[in-house]
């Protein structure tokens, strides 16, 4: 297989849930400040979504689920642990609200009636809030993922404030993923909260009428999550991988919340599917150095057989609905690569029209630079440098690194050495991420 189609189909991983914020007190021994942490690392996402609900306002949820952990930092050993963590933890960040906005409202005469009828809202909910409800509590967290990827947001803000409000990711480690400074990433959060307030953007599901419409910006929300693992191998597989795992965990609760709404859209499980198959090819696609290794060349017998049997399933569901889109069009053609014992086995022709339908549903030029690398495996590279050649021409792909990658292994397997080096050296000097440097750097090294 050529020196792209490992790239070209990358799309992948998400990152690592945020440590609790709080500090743990001095009387706090240390496996049971684990155990809160672990707690806040597995309920903070629900805990967070009811109080939105209940507050009207993401940073006042946040205040008081911050104090609510803290509380039970501070009181949980001598009192123990709850039998029922999260409806206590509800309930304390509850009235650590409401006593909160009495305070402000004595100094503030101003706050005073928005202080009363929170308060009363609050009230009107708390045996809702406190009961362990689970269909409630799971609705709450869809709400809230549709409230943070409205389209009136900015994309990168929709992107920041979903990890930051539904993952639970810490500024820090979103930034760290996004190559951007944390200052710039809280920039982001802090627009995107003004946009919903000044907006009132309500927080709710949309109505069935428009929830296809807004459903794409979720799907794109939670792609761009798995994506920007590929952004942070630069910073280390271990927040890649976490990145990886966290978008997944968001498709899955995405399926799952719509289940509940006895809602199905087949583009949610052609996504699910296709992070799964993207992932189950992590352990092989790079050494113990850390040196990227292409798809030709991976150890198959490392792949995840139980991510491909998922992700195959549920691909093939979507299909079957006959109303998927270009998620599960791609998980298809991940689909043909994980079934396949080898590169020489794989069906490039299956790719092909796979690619072929594709660009009708969704045309982009990355779309028609990974077709050319299947035509050129099942017609040969000199069809594949021909399609490349236009697509350079068209200078739509001229500044991405890939497309000369491309255009360079094409000329190499045709044995046309000076323009392959050319290619390459083009691709490097455009190559931003270490991996793909150091790989572009051996290809020329060998080529001399």
């Amino acid at each position: 297989m050529s020196a792209l189609a490992s790239q070209l189909c990358r799309v992948s991983p998400f990152a690592s849930l945020t440590g609790m914020p709080p500090n743990a007190p001095p009387n706090a021994p240390e496996d049971l400040s684990r155990t809160i942490e672990t707690i806040y690392r597995s309920e903070s996402g629900r805990i967070l979504a009811t109080l939105v609900r209940l507050l009207g306002d993401l940073d006042l949820a946040e205040e008081a689920m911050h104090e609510a952990f803290a509380a039970a930092l501070d009181g949980w050993p001598q009192a123990g642990i709850p039998d029922k963590p999260r409806p206590w933890l509800i309930s304390t960040a509850r009235f650590k609200a409401i006593d909160g906005m009495r305070r402000r409202a004595r100094f503030d005469g101003a706050r005073k009636d928005l202080a009363l009828h929170i308060e009363a809202r609050i009230e009107a909910s708390a045996d809702e809030a406190t009961q362990n409800q689970e269909d409630e509590i799971e609705d709450d967290r869809l709400r809230l993922i549709f409230t943070c990827c409205h389209p009136a947001l900015p994309p990168e803000g929709q992107v920041a404030l979903t990890l930051r409000e539904v993952c639970g990711l810490t500024t820090e480690e979103i930034a760290r993923a996004f190559l951007v400074a944390p200052a710039t990433l809280a920039q982001r959060i802090v627009r995107a909260k003004a946009v919903i307030r000044d907006k009132a953007i309500p927080y709710q599901v949309p109505a069935s009428e428009e929830l296809s419409e807004r459903l794409g910006a979720v799907l794109q929300v939670v792609y761009l999550v798995f994506n920007a693992g590929y952004m942070a191998e630069a910073t280390g597989p271990e927040l890649s991988r976490d990145l990886g795992r966290e978008a997944i965990r968001l498709g899955r609760l995405l399926l799952d919340l719509l289940k509940l709404q006895l809602i199905q859209e087949p583009e949610v499980m052609g996504l699910l599917g296709l992070m799964l198959l993207q992932d189950s090819r992590r352990a092989a696609r790079s050494s113990a150095e850390g040196e990227l290794i292409l798809l030709d060349h991976q150890d198959r017998s490392l792949w995840n057989r139980d991510q491909i049997a998922e992700g195959i399933s549920l691909t093939q569901s979507a299909l079957r609905s006959r109303r998927f889109g270009a998620y599960t069009l791609q998980a298809a053609i991940a689909a043909v690569h994980a079934g396949s014992s080898s590169a020489a086995s794989t069906d490039w022709r299956e790719i092909t029209l796979l690619y072929d339908r594709l660009l009708q549903i969704h045309p982009s030029p990355l779309v028609e630079l990974n077709r050319a690398v299947a035509v050129a495996m099942c017609e040969g590279p000199e069809q594949g440098l021909r399609l490349i050649d236009g697509l350079l021409a068209r200078e739509e792909l001229a500044n991405y690194h890939l497309a000369h990658a491309a255009r360079a292994d094409m000329c190499r397997r045709l044995g046309r050495i000076p323009e392959a080096r050319a290619s390459y050296e083009k691709a490097l000097a455009l190559a931003r991420h270490e991996p793909d440097r150091r790989f572009l750097a051996r290809r020329i090294e060998e080529l001399k």
